[in-house]
This record gives C-alpha cells, sequence and structure tokens, in this order.
C-alpha cells in the first residue's frame, strides 16, 4: 500500500487508528475497574453499596454499548464518532462518581480520588492529538465534579473544598501537558515512519522480488539435482556424505537419512578402499578423475558403478561432487559377449588344433603298426612301443572329444521328448551314483525339442557327474524340467538370450559351490579345479557346444556353500513326439501300501510279490519323494514297507516323519543288515524282514499286520 501523498492525512489516520485500538482496551478495562471497585464501596460505605452497587452497574452498562459502537466505528472510520464515544464514557463515568460524592460526604467526600483516576484513564490513554480537545475533555470532569457541588452541597468545610478543588486541577493540567508531550512523540513517530515508508517499500519490493528470483532458481537446481538418471553424492573433504539425489538411494536401496553423515569409504569393497583415499587427494587437489569402482548395497550385493568426481568449493569449503553411474548390466553384458567371443574363438582355435594333431596321431600310429608287423622286437623295446601306442590311443578319444567341442563331429537333430532323455540318463547312472547321494527329479508336462538324444543325455550326465563330485560326502541332485517364455525386456535371466518359448532343464546339487571367478570359466577348455589326472577340463565346455548347436543356453548359478545350478534353455519345437511311457516309480494313486527302496531291483521284487497276491503298492526309490507321496495318499495309505540304509535320509528319520503325517500308519523294516546294526531305540514299527528275504515271509507279514491289529513292538 502506497503512503498518502498528504503528510498531515498520514499521521491523523495512524493517530486515529491508535484511537480505534486504545477504544477497546479503555472501555473495557474502565468498565471492570468500576465494576471491581464496588469492594470499596462495601468497605467505605456498607450503607450505601446497594446504591452505588446501581451506579456502577448503569456507568458499565453505557461502557459494554460504547464498546459495541467502538467496533462498528472500526468500518466506518469516523473520528467525530470516535470523539464522541470517548466524551459519552468520560461523562458518565464523572457523573457516577459525582453521585457517590453527593451522597457520601459532599465536597469533603473522599471519592474525589475517582475524578483523579479518570484524568489518568481520559488524558493517560486517549491519544487526541489536539490541546484544545484535551483541554476540553479535562474541562467536562472538573466541571461534572464541581458545579454540583456548588449547587447542591453545603461547603462547611471551605479547606478541604479548596484543597480537593486544586488537587484536581493540578491534576487535570498534568494531564494535558503530558498528553501533549505523548502527543508530540507520535507525530515524531509518524513522521518519521512516513519518511522511511516509501523507501521500505521500495525494498521489500526488491526483496521480495530477488527472493522470488532466488526461489525459482533454488527450485530449478533442486528439481535438477533430485530428477538427474545419474546418482549425485556430495561430500566434504573427508568423505563424509552431506547431500544425495534420489537417484543415488535408488542406486544403493538406501533411504537418504540413512546415506547422509555416513562416510562413502564405508560403501567401497575392500579392496577399492586404499584407493579411494588417494583419489581423494587427487581430487582434492583440483583434478577431475573419471574412474570405475563397485561399492555395497544395502542387501550387501555389490553394484558396479562409473564415477565422475570434481572439488566444489563453496563458501570457503572445499567440498567433492560426485556423479554415479549404474553400470552393473553393462558389465554383466560385456562379461556375456566377451565370454561367448571367447568360447566361439576357443571353439575355431580347438577345431584347427584338433585337426592337425589327429594329422600327427595318424601317422604315429600307422608307423607303430608298421614296427609290430616288419620288425622283430625284443621284449623290453615291445613293452615301450605298446606304452606309446596306448598313449596315443587316449590321445585319439581325447581328440574325438575335441573335435566334438568344435562341432567337427555330425549329429542329427529330431523331435524328442527332454523328459525320456533324462530317465534314460540317470538309470545309465545306476551303480555309479554314490548311495549317499540322492536323485530327486521333479518332471513337469513339457512340449518336444529338437536335438540329438545321445548328445544331450552326454550332456545331463556330464552335469551330474561333476555334480557328484562337488558332493564327497553325498548330498542331493535335483533334476526339473519345466517351460518358460523369455520376453524381450526380461531381466531376471542373461540378456543373451532371444526372446522366445524354451524348455527349460535345471539340475541343482548341494555341493560346496564355486566362486564367481570359477563359474566364470567352468564352460573354458581345459579349464578345471579337481586334482591333476582326475580331469581332463573337457565336460563342461562340450556342454557348452552342445547346447550351442542346438540352438540354446547354458547357464550357471553357483554360492559357495549353497551348491550349484545349471540351468539348460532349449527351443520349444513347432513338432510334437509321443511320449514314452515313464519308468514306474510309483504306481495307482489310490494304493495302500508304499514300498521305499533306494534299489529298484528291490523295488520290482517287492511290487511282483505283492501286486501278484491282490495288493495295491506305491514305489519311491527316494525317502524324500517318498514323505510327498504319503502325504497324497492321505487316508489310503495302510501299510509302509522301508529299508533302513537309504541315502539322504536314513530308515529312522523316513518313519519319524511317516508317524508324524499319520501317527497310526503300519511300518515293515527290511534291511542288508541285522537288526543289531539299527540298535535298540524308542522307534516302533510293526515287523522287521532282513535281506535276502523271502516272497513268503513279506507276504506272511504283510497280511498278519493288515489283517488284524497286532499290538506294535519295539525295532531291535
Amino acid at each position: 500500500m502506497n503512503p498518502p501523498v498528504d503528510k498531515k492525512q498520514y499521521i491523523d489516520r495512524k493517530i486515529f487508528e491508535l484511537m480505534l485500538a486504545w477504544g477497546d482496551l479503555v472501555l473495557i478495562s474502565g468498565a471492570a475497574v468500576i465494576l471491581l471497585l464496588a469492594i470499596l464501596d462495601y468497605l467505605v460505605t456498607p450503607e450505601n453499596f446497594g446504591r452505588f452497587l446501581l451506579y456502577r452497574l448503569g456507568c458499565a452498562s453505557i461502557f459494554v454499548f460504547l464498546i459495541f459502537l467502538n467496533n462498528v466505528n472500526k468500518s466506518k472510520k469516523s473520528r467525530s464518532l470516535q470523539l464522541g464515544i470517548f466524551y459519552t464514557a468520560t461523562a458518565a463515568a464523572a457523573s457516577m462518581i459525582e453521585l457517590m460524592i453527593l451522597s457520601f460526604g459532599g465536597h469533603q467526600s473522599i471519592y474525589y480520588t475517582g475524578m483523579i483516576l479518570l484524568y489518568i484513564f481520559c488524558l493517560g490513554f486517549v491519544p487526541l492529538n489536539s490541546v484544545r480537545l484535551t483541554l476540553m475533555h479535562a474541562s467536562l470532569v472538573y466541571a461534572i465534579y464541581v458545579i454540583p457541588l456548588l449547587l447542591f452541597d453545603t461547603i462547611s468545610n471551605t479547606r478541604v473544598f479548596i484543597n480537593s478543588n486544586i488537587f484536581l486541577i493540578a491534576s487535570a493540567l498534568t494531564g494535558v501537558l503530558w498528553r501533549h508531550y505523548n502527543d508530540k512523540l507520535l507525530i515524531k513517530a509518524f513522521s518519521l515512519e512516513y519518511e522511511l515508508f516509501g523507501d521500505k517499500e521500495r525494498l521489500e519490493d526488491a526483496v521480495k522480488k530477488r527472493t522470488e528470483e532466488l526461489a525459482v532458481s533454488e527450485e530449478k537446481l533442486r528439481s535438477l539435482f533430485e530428477n538427474a538418471t545419474d546418482g549425485i553424492l556430495t561430500t566434504d573433504g573427508h568423505g563424509v556424505i552431506l547431500e544425495v539425489n534420489q537417484e543415488a538411494c535408488k542406486i544403493y536401496g538406501f533411504a537418504k537419512d540413512a546415506l547422509v553423515g555416513t562416510n562413502i569409504e564405508l560403501l567401497e569393497t575392500d579392496q577399492n578402499k586404499t584407493i579411494l583415499q588417494e583419489r581423494m587427494q587427487r581430487i582434492l587437489k583440483g583434478e577431475s578423475l573419471l574412474f570405475e569402482t563397485r561399492h555395497y548395497r544395502k542387501d550387501g550385493s555389490k553394484v558396479s558403478l562409473e564415477v565422475s568426481a570434481k572439488a566444489i568449493h563453496i563458501t570457503g569449503a572445499t567440498l567433492v561432487q560426485f556423479f554415479i553411474r549404474d553400470i552393473t548390466e553393462k558389465k554383466m553384458l560385456q562379461e556375456q559377449v566377451v565370454h561367448a567371443q571367447k568360447m566361439d574363438s576357443i571353439g575355431s582355435l580347438v577345431g584347427g588344433i584338433s585337426h592337425n594333431f589327429n594329422n600327427l596321431l595318424t601317422a604315429i600310429l600307422g608307423n607303430i603298426e608298421l614296427v609290430f608287423g616288419h620288425s622283430n622286437l625284443d621284449e623290453i623295446t615291445a613293452k615301450r612301443i605298446r606304452s606309446i601306442e596306448s598313449s596315443a590311443r587316449k590321445a585319439v578319444a581325447m581328440v574325438s572329444t575335441l573335435l566334438n567341442f568344435s562341432r567337427k563331429e555330425n549329429f542329427h537333430l529330431f523331435p524328442l521328448n527332454l523328459n525320456d532323455v533324462v530317465y534314460e540318463a540317470v538309470k545309465l547312472l545306476e551303480g555309479v551314483i554314490d548311495k549317499r547321494i540322492g536323485i530327486k527329479m521333479d518332471l513337469d508336462y513339457i512340449p518336444a525339442v529338437e536335438g540329438d538324444q545321445s548328445r544331450l543325455e552326454q550332456v545331463i550326465l556330464s552335469i551330474i557327474v561333476n555334480a557328484r563330485d562337488a558332493m564327497p560326502d553325498g548330498g542331493l541332485i535335483t533334476i526339473k524340467t519345466g517351460t518358460v517364455d523369455v520376453a524381450k525386456d526380461r531381466f531376471d535371466m542373461p540378456t543373451y538370450i532371444l526372446p522366445g518359448r524354451y524348455v527349460l532343464l535345471t539340475i541343482s546339487d548341494t555341493g560346496g559351490g564355486m566362486t564367481p571367478e570359477t563359474a566364470n570359466r567352468i564352460f573354458e577348455p581345459f579349464f578345471t579345479t579337481k586334482e591333476r589326472g582326475r580331469g581332463t577340463g573337457l565336460g563342461l565346455s562340450i556342454v557348452y557346444r552342445t547346447i550351442k548347436d542346438h540352438s540354446g543356453y547354458v547357464t550357471v548359478r553357483s554360492e559357495v556353500g549353497k551348491g550349484s545350478t545349471f540351468s539348460i534353455y532349449l527351443p520349444v519345437s513347432l513338432k510334437s513326439v509321443a511320449a514314452p511311457a515313464r519308468r514306474a516309480t510309483t504306481a495307482s494313486g489310490d494304493a495302500g501300501i508304499l514300498v521305499i527302496d533306494d534299489e529298484e531291483e528291490v523295488l520290482g521284487l517287492i511290487r511282483d510279490i505283492l501286486e501278484t497276491h491282490g495288493y495295491r503298492v506305491t514305489l519311491s526309490a527316494n525317502p524324500l519323494s517318498a514323505l510327498d507321496i504319503a502325504k497324497k495318499m492321505g487316508g489310503e495309505l495302510q501299510l509302509v514297507i522301508t529299508d533302513i540304509v537309504m541315502p539322504l535320509m536314513n530308515g529312522k528319520e523316513l518313519i519319524e516323519n511317516l508317524k508324524a503325517i499319520k501317527p497310526d500308519i503300519r511300518v515293515i523294516a527290511i534291511s542288508a543288515y541285522s537288526d543289531e546294526i539299527i540298535g535298540r531305540d524308542s522307534l516302533i514299527v510293526d515287523a522287521f524282514l532282513q535281506k535276502p528275504f523271502e516272497g513268503a515271509g513279506l507276504l506272511a507279514e504283510v497280511r498278519r499286520i493288515l489283517g488284524s491289529g497286532v499290538k506294535k513292538s519295539p525295532l531291535y
């Protein structure tokens, strides 16, 4: 609001606003004082208390009405009305006091002091900005005091009357001078305010405009900072993080409050902490750096970063600003591309070397044959040449493997069911896999793929044999099949796998696992972690080449102490093939007898014995699978026949778990060991048969247990 052109108008307006502001205060406090002084009436003149209280209530009522008018005048802003309010209030209060004076002592009444108090309220708190108005105010109070006394009172004590008048006149003059002095101070203050008002408004406008500009600039910078596609961290010279943006929080997985105040060194991996200190020193010396590093995320994983860092100087302080970009996916893609290129290069190299090496071996073996055919050799020489021949033939086998790896040997692709390939491969391993190692198959219904069955069997065998070697103390190999649709923008698998529908074969083990460095090299030819003489390092490289020849992909996921999982992706074929019947490990689902043994021959024998006598039988070669079967059978399960010594879970543990599923289950324990090998404990079974046993003995026990509620006895 611009100040008025006329300085006097500005001062008058400000004084009038002050009058309005003081109006409520003076009237409210005046009414309160008038009523509170009724206590004095009661103490001084009890006989007049009732009448004086009526005077006070009447005066207070007038004050309440004047308070209402004062609030009305705040919108009308009438100076005449405001003066009328003050004169009316003064006259009402003075008249009330005069009535009390006339009623109690006349010219000698002590109530004349009320007039002095009225001067204080009228002249001390109400700015009038006029000596004339102030004198009129004081004269009104004095006239209301003295005129009624002269008219209605008999002046018997002239000395007291004169003394009272002198005090009142002196009080009035003092109030007038006090009011005049205060009005001068107000005029001076408002004059100075008037002078400064214009400059203040211009200054405020300038400050407001500059503040708005700074706010817009700050908002732009804040928006750029928070919405940057790169993470931004600002640290002090010691590496303590002072500010981060949202992208940095997203990269690290931490909330902003968790990162601020943390030293950036805590995010660095151990091998990079020393390098960080060297880089900080170079940055603080004015050097700008662009480098790659690895930091920890909140979940403990590592993220690869491209970092641009530079020192900045703000208000005398040296800070370091880091721009970080997550290149983890980029690095993985680069590694995958390099790995694929390396494998192709190695394949070509191996193919060329194998071809030339085969020529050399042909010459060696041909000459050895000529030597034996046309020479008379002594025993020692012949023995040495036979040794050479043996080594050469081993080399021939290795070259054949190398040629297979380098795709120099032909094979044919036909539609087939991968589940059948898995069954046949596992069947070939019977007697090779340690009994302490269990094989669990979870094969889903899958479409056909096109492949060479013998080659794919070799792939499965190679992976299972490696899994076996990784579990010298026993464990579990899990084989699963299923289908998976790879979308174009799917990031939960390697990016080099082309979009499409695949049959997915996974082979997992519970072995010791591999480090990331080892997992990255296992498909390289001649790379092996086995002892010298125990492996050529070609098995998994041939797996890689074979799957690639099938237009598929093979990946490995491994962690030290948590085993490994090989995943093979084979494209779904548009052709169909009738799946052969699966090898029976279970009979009909409504069978009442569950037989569990890791020996297929024993399972077949027991099944034949029982089924020829009308029993319904379900078979399981795996104790873990047996538990799942028992749950599915539910109330139909009447009897369990189980071996005691099995991989993964021995018979005792199996029976305990079965009883947890169905407490009243009947159990026949069988074992190649005598019952003494098991020992006495709290395990309860219905019968025990030692291998080898006759069919009649087995049938007798089954009939006895299922035919009557036989009391169970402890197993010895």
